[in-house]
């Protein structure tokens, strides 16, 4: 018995450990929104709130913008997701299952933009966006997004292509499918999985990002929540509990979109092993 007790801690003592060590950090940002200024740099920095200020919450409304900047976030986040999703999924399928003459010299080309730091480009993109008239729109940050996307995007879509058999387009072809049919109606079914995957990077990426979106907008109408979080520290850096309130709120968004498509994800990694295997 107490050899069967000590192995499943040796099993599961250190899963136990990384899940507390990985959550805490929320559960310490939930605290932290409900506290004051006093518990939170001297008399309770890391416990359980003492007193828990649901006020907090109701301070972030009323001196923060926050369904503007949560608007903002959202447009942005979901309009690169689709159209970085949709551009790489239409590339990758080309390079991957057609044979024309530069399908190699175009990925190893997109697979390059990995390699090109954001901020080297940072002062031409902005030429760029200011000769478009794209600046202080939301396309100011929606093109740059999909541009530093969009190869990581295809690299995974093009591993995943390579992965199916190409019986399935043969098949379809001999059943008189066009390659538009065979593509929306028999490929995208089977590419789900690396579509919720990708669309999760992509969406976090775009609802964290903050340089460019400094250095693209500066109407406050347009301000996505980083740099409205940035206004807020401040302009109310004496409230830290409601800029607190206001952190916990914008991760939730990122914590939904995970939840929705965590099966998904874990059918792409269940899919590329028993491709592999």
């Amino acid at each position: 018995m107490i050899k069967k007790s000590g192995k499943r801690f040796l099993m599961y003592g250190p899963l136990i450990g990384y899940v507390v060590v990985s959550l805490y950090p929320l559960l310490w940002l939930l605290f932290y929104s409900f506290k004051n200024n006093e518990e939170i740099f001297s008399t309770n920095v890391f416990g359980v709130p003492k007193v828990w200020r649901f006020e907090n919450y109701q301070n972030a409304f009323q001196m923060f913008d926050l369904l503007k900047y949560f608007k903002n976030s959202l447009i942005i986040s979901i309009a690169t997701v689709i159209v970085t999703v949709l551009l790489a999924l239409m590339y990758s399928y080309a390079a991957a299952r057609m044979k024309w003459r530069f399908a190699d010299a175009t990925r190893i080309y997109m697979t390059a933009g990995m390699f090109i730091p954001m901020q080297i480009i940072m002062i031409p993109l902005l030429v760029i966006v200011q000769t478009m008239h794209l600046q202080n729109s939301y396309l100011a940050v929606i093109v740059p997004y999909v541009a530093f996307q969009l190869s990581f995007a295809t690299i995974i879509f093009y591993a995943f292509y390579r992965s199916l058999p190409y019986e399935i387009e043969e098949a379809a072809s001999i059943d008189g499918a066009s390659i538009y049919t065979t593509f929306f109606k028999i490929i995208l079914p089977l590419v789900k999985p690396a579509i919720a995957s990708v669309s999760i990077f992509i969406f976090l990426f775009a609802w964290n990002e903050f340089l460019v979106a400094l250095v693209m907008i500066s109407n406050n109408e347009l301000k996505t929540l980083p740099l409205g979080l940035l206004y807020f520290q401040t302009q109310f850096s004496s409230d830290w509990g409601a800029m607190g309130a206001v952190m916990v709120l914008s991760t939730i968004p990122t914590v939904l979109v995970y939840l929705l498509f965590s099966e998904q994800v874990e059918n792409a990694l269940t899919v590329s092993s028993a491709v592999k295997g």
